[in-house]
């Protein structure tokens, strides 16, 4: 039986935008649905600033590795203009309510497709309102969680499982199985482990 599929990311990360369509090409692949579970980790959690579209380092980045992968792929991507890329604690606290509606995955979606192809400010809580009413979930109560902060501490449980536990340092990292893998796998790749538990 294959496992599921636990994924470490931060939606401000593209490559973990890129391995969420690569997941569903394995799953094509290897002719079965797996449940896949994503997992928050904050890239640059507040006070660490974060990064500037307009500065070398992503204007590099992207020349360099991002947009030759996604056209590789075949994914439409864009470096979002969000000028400095937002925290993502709050969308993070929204995703633990969206989980208990039984949409965290939908929602992740939604947040990766909103930055790397709208540029929208998923750091801004009427942005991620407006997105999780997009999914389905009730936009006024998610407003409320997300306000709030009701979500804090679950949030803040959940990055000390990532680091303490898992280990994770650098996304997207998948754990399947109790094996860890660091990085981005094409379809073909993660295939072949997943088809590897049902040998």
């Amino acid at each position: 039986m294959i496992p599921k599929i636990t994924v470490y990311s931060d939606y401000v990360c593209p490559y973990c935008f890129l391995a969420e369509e690569e997941i569903k090409k394995a799953q094509k692949i290897v002719g079965q649905e797996i449940p896949v579970e994503w997992m928050p980790f904050e890239l640059r959690p507040a006070p660490t600033p974060t990064l500037r579209p307009e500065e070398s380092y992503l204007q590099t980045t992207w020349k360099n590795s991002v947009y030759p992968m996604a056209k590789e792929l075949g994914v439409p991507i864009q470096l979002p203009t969000v000028s400095p890329q937002p925290y993502t604690h709050l969308a993070f606290e929204g995703f633990q309510y969206a989980k208990e509606q039984g949409k965290g995955e939908a929602y992740t979606h939604r947040l990766f497709t909103a930055f790397f192809q709208e540029s929208k400010d998923i750091g801004a809580i009427e942005v991620l309102t407006q997105l999780a009413g997009e999914i389905g979930l009730e936009a006024s109560a998610f407003q409320e969680a997300v306000t709030s902060r009701r979500y804090q501490t679950a949030h803040a449980a959940a990055l000390r499982h990532a680091v303490e536990e898992v280990g994770v340092r650098a996304v997207p990292t998948m754990v399947i199985g109790g094996h860890t893998i660091r990085g981005m796998l094409r379809a073909e790749d993660l295939a072949k482990v997943l088809q590897s538990f049902s040998s």
